[in-house]
């Protein structure tokens, strides 16, 4: 899993943990676990209908073409199924995370207790459709930004409980992550600014509490900019800024703050934007107007 292995310890030890609760909070929803009661495979009461020592080989198949993310998750699933059961079940992949594959691919192979594996399917394919959708939608829209310099970035309005998911398969499209959270960096919007008293004692503000950390500011005009500006923002939001305004921001920054493009991005959008010069473009639909992508797995 190349893009896994890319990131950071830290990064990746925060990204397991969170895997692997948000794992055990989707097996709890399939198997009906009380809160703080870990989930246990027995409580699926249809493949209990299933001899307790059948074992089964399946395949799962992507009936759509697709980018490819979420190969963890699946492994996470069958690790905690295989936790609750004493048992062991066998995963052999045949894509990586960030692979192009077509359709009717084979991605992986799974073998071992039949119950095991017809508990976890949906839970395991649910992460994988909605992570490989994601991916895919990034990779479309990286396309439009062939040739420039652009960076795309992703955006806070992701699927509750799928943040750092949705995110890692941001990365696996091609794409970047703007900030996690509230936590990791500024973005001073309309209404921060109105409570703050304006950019200017906003941004001192910021930099005042948090030195370390990035400040992005959200303007509307090109006298909100010029404030921006001056008050030292160290990465600019343009929303909703038309080209021509757009082709103005770039002249009156001339590299003294980062600029980034949002609102109502399309992919028609993205290349006239790009070509204007600005650093970054964020999209919202990366992660809330995917499709999921259509899998399928059959026993053998």
């Amino acid at each position: 899993m190349p893009f896994l292995a890319s990131l950071s310890a830290e990064q990746q030890q925060a990204l397991q943990q969170d895997i692997t609760e948000t794992v055990s909070w989707a097996l709890s929803e399939d198997l009906g676990a009380k809160t703080g009661c870990e989930p246990n495979a027995s409580d699926d009461i249809t493949a209990a209908l299933i001899p307790a020592e059948n074992t089964a080989v399946a395949t799962v198949i992507s009936r759509d073409e697709c980018i490819i993310s979420g190969l963890a998750w699946v492994n996470e699933v069958f690790k905690q199924l295989d936790a609750s059961t004493g048992l062991n079940t066998e995963i052999t992949w045949f894509v990586n995370d960030g692979e192009h594959v077509k359709a009717n691919t084979t991605l992986f192979e799974i073998s071992g207790n039949a119950r095991t594996i017809l508990t976890g399917e949906r839970t395991a394919l649910n992460f994988l459709q909605t992570l490989s959708g994601t991916a895919s939608l990034t990779s479309t829209y990286m396309s439009a930004l062939e040739n420039t310099t652009t960076q795309l970035l992703d955006t806070r309005k992701t699927l509750p409980g799928l943040r750092s998911a949705q995110k890692y398969a941001v990365l696996c499209g091609g794409g970047y992550n703007h900030r996690i959270g509230l936590f990791d960096a500024f973005l001073i919007k309309e209404n921060h600014i109105a409570a703050c008293g304006g950019i200017a004692n906003a941004v001192a503000t910021a930099k005042n509490n948090h030195p370390n950390k990035k400040v992005e500011v959200e303007v509307e005009s090109l006298d909100e900019l010029t404030q921006a500006l001056e008050a030292g923002s160290d990465i600019i939001m343009l929303d909703n800024f038309t080209p021509e305004m757009i082709d103005q921001a770039v002249a009156l920054s001339n590299g003294k703050a980062k600029l980034e493009v949002s609102g109502n991005m399309t992919l028609e959008k993205l290349t006239t934007y790009a070509k204007a010069g600005v650093d970054y473009i964020s999209v919202g639909a990366l992660t809330k107007h995917l499709n999921a992508v259509d899998l399928s797995m059959r026993f053998k």
